[in-house]
């Protein structure tokens, strides 16, 4: 059997999407669940003690709390309260609560958003190349004249023009 392009296509579609399941379902999830890190969703109460320098202005202490919006309700004494707790400007210590997803949704969360930071940045470029590569392959899934081809060329304009709707609105 001569080993064709659209065989040889067909063979890394294949076992690459083998391969690579169980991180497209990861990245789908964690994806979905980015969606809502504006929210609570899935978020627990996570109580926190750290301690600051004394002193701290507000805006230098939500920023060292990194809370966004952070805004100090009220202050007592020594004591400077906000919405998720609290802080002593003599000895510095703040106690708050923090929303937080679970350890695993945590870390896949992270892994979906790694940059150049990350010791393991080049697995979010590897997948987006195979991402790039089942988009590509997919077209060899197929004879070209046969009218499964065809209805797939058709979904893949449709797609495109979706895609080109979504960015522009």
């Amino acid at each position: 059997m001569k080993m064709t392009t659209g065989l040889w296509m067909r063979i890394i579609h294949r076992y690459l999407g083998f391969f690579l399941a169980g991180i497209m379902a990861m990245y789908a999830i964690s994806g979905i669940i980015m969606i809502f890190r504006n929210t609570d969703f899935l978020k627990q109460d996570v109580a926190v003690e750290r301690e600051l320098k004394p002193n701290l202005a507000s805006v230098e202490l939500g920023a060292a709390l990194k809370i966004k919006g952070f805004k100090p309700e009220k202050t007592e004494g020594n004591t400077v309260y906000f919405a998720q707790g609290k802080y002593n400007t003599e000895t510095g210590m703040a106690n708050y609560t923090k929303k937080e997803l679970p350890l695993l949704l945590d870390k896949m969360e992270h892994l979906h958003k790694a940059t150049t930071n990350s010791p393991i940045y080049w697995l979010n470029i590897f997948f987006g190349v195979s991402l790039l590569f089942f988009v590509v392959s997919a077209f060899w899934m197929f004879m070209p004249k046969t009218t499964v081809f065809k209805k797939g060329v058709l979904f893949s304009l449709a797609g495109i023009v979706v895609t080109l709707i979504l960015l522009f609105v």
